[in-house]
């Protein structure tokens, strides 16, 4: 067990080192707890003008149920963190990262003060879902592992980055399909009180395994996905970061999210950094993070 984000969290579990943890996710499915996380809901009818002020996806154009990953960025361009926002019917879902908890709860309420200061009848609401867990079952078994208990739904016709609200064996979930794996899965939401419950039934199919933070973090390393704190942070943009395609398109029209300007200015100029991913040719240790990398030698 380590510490993160303020929670003590396992690296790996007993049955499986990391590199088999991330192998098994790869052929079969693996379960993380990532309750961790920060779960959220904005309500009122506001709710969308005021998230677009932050983010630079299209929230107006997601349909009902729809989801897509997305930045919170600062004025000067920089990424305060990254989320995905979930368009319910009368809110809006969003999921956050752990690390950044505070920082994005302070976000919010300021930039929340200050639109309910420039709109004095705005209709806007947070609520902080803190009676929720969250998991993330994933690995090209996780749908049929799912399917087999899950009641009157077909997986097949819940596309990439949807979500429903359903009840797997018994239990009220609702089930995103997304992950942060490179692999088909999905995050599950479940009351606190139903949590282990969940877990427990998950666990029961053969092909399915607990994984750790050790796995977590080597998935998504190998699926080219960023860490917070690790690829990018207040002063990355982005453009540097890579994600300029997570601004859409209308929203480079619109440019009235914090820090726009900067970035599509920078959009147009071409980034002087940016990340990259570098691929191993040679079977060996895996690099480690602060490890020196050498041209030509």
């Amino acid at each position: 067990m380590v510490p993160f984000a303020g929670y003590s969290m396992p690296i790996s579990y007993n049955d499986l080192s990391i590199r088999d943890s991330h192998l098994h996710t790869r052929s079969n499915v693996s379960l993380f707890d990532v309750s961790h996380m920060l779960q959220l809901e904005l309500y009122g009818k506001d709710r969308i003008k005021f998230l677009e002020k932050l983010v630079v996806a299209d929230v107006e154009s997601l349909p009902i149920n729809g989801a897509t990953l997305t930045l919170y960025t600062n004025a000067n361009g920089g990424i305060i963190d990254d989320l995905i926002v979930s368009k319910k019917p009368d809110a809006l879902y969003i999921v956050s990262n752990a690390s950044r908890s505070e920082e994005d709860l302070k976000h919010l309420e300021e930039q929340m003060a200050q639109f309910i200061k420039t709109n004095p009848d705005a209709d806007l609401n947070l609520k902080i879902l803190d009676d929720k867990s969250l998991l993330a079952f994933q690995g090209p078994k996780a749908a049929e592992t799912i399917q087999a208990k899950l009641e009157s739904v077909d997986l097949n016709s819940l596309k990439f980055m949807n979500g429903i609200e359903t009840v797997y064996d018994g239990i009220d979930i609702r089930l995103t399909r997304c992950g942060y794996t490179g692999e088909d899965g999905f995050e599950i939401q479940v009351s606190n009180k139903q949590a282990v419950d969940l877990a427990d039934k998950l666990l029961q199919s053969p092909v399915s395994k607990l994984a750790g933070l050790g796995a977590r973090d080597s998935l998504r390393l190998e699926a080219g996905l960023c860490l917070y704190g690790n690829d990018i942070n207040m002063t990355t943009t982005p453009i540097q970061a890579t994600l300029a395609w997570t601004i859409a398109k209308s929203r480079r029209a619109q440019a009235n999210f914090l820090g726009a300007e900067i970035i599509l200015q920078e959009l147009k100029d071409k980034p002087k950094i940016k990340r990259i991913g570098l691929i191993g040719t040679k079977p060996g240790p895996p690099v480690r993070a602060g490890s020196k990398i050498y041209k030509d030698s």
